[in-house]
């Protein structure tokens, strides 16, 4: 049986850690770490406390996505749902689907782990998962989460998966955590949708939360 390839996860030794900004949603943090023979170097990131997405597909295989404006960036990119794990003890499954719901007004009969990556691993310590819903169902109007900020009114469309994997190889959507979902869904569809993970799988490269080292 070949050998899997995986990431080697084996921190090096922090020398020190220094809190140099503390923000609303993250932190930035400076690290000398000691590389060994490679010497001891410093770096600056983003001390993230993680997040979750979901690709909610109906039985049409059309993706449920939202469009917000990202400041940064200067643009109203289309997203998948999804939302900070910033809730003590909420387990990701569950905390996706409080964004599923809040943010689409869905709910989903069945979950699963789509891919697990990490937002930018030379600057930030976010680890994201993206699940996988299907059997999707509206919230009752009496029962949506109200929306205010920069969710009031967000656009929200049903568009089949095919349609977003051309978007994302011609150039024209542009969101990691979308880009990432449609094209992990794209290959597990070729496989008849096989080895998909259970939605509470073990997450060992989850972000370990804000001061959390």
């Amino acid at each position: 049986m070949p050998e899997l390839f995986h990431d080697r996860l084996e921190s090096r030794p922090v020398l020190d850690s220094r809190l140099v900004f503390e923000g609303r949603v993250w932190d930035v943090r400076t690290d000398r770490v000691d590389l060994g023979e490679a010497g001891v170097v410093t770096r600056d990131y983003v001390d993230h406390t993680g997040a979750v997405g979901v690709l909610a597909l109906d039985e049409e295989d059309r993706a449920v996505v939202i469009q917000q404006y990202r400041h940064p960036v200067g643009a109203f990119d289309w997203e998948i749902p999804a939302g900070l794990l910033d809730v003590d003890d909420e387990p990701p499954h569950l905390t996706a689907a409080r964004e599923l719901h809040e943010e689409a007004d869905l709910t989903a009969g069945r979950w699963a782990t789509l891919v697990d990556h990490w937002a930018s691993p030379g600057g930030s310590t976010e680890g994201l998962r993206i699940f996988l819903a299907r059997d999707l169902a509206e919230v009752p109007h009496g029962e949506r989460h109200e929306r205010t900020g920069e969710e009031l009114g967000m656009p929200q469309r049903r568009v089949p998966l095919d349609d977003l994997v051309a978007g994302v190889l011609e150039g024209r959507l542009h969101n990691p955590t979308l880009v990432i979902a449609v094209l992990a869904a794209e290959a597990m569809r070729a496989r008849g949708w096989t080895g998909l993970r259970p939605a509470d799988a073990p997450w060992p490269v989850r972000s370990p939360g804000r001061g959390a080292r």
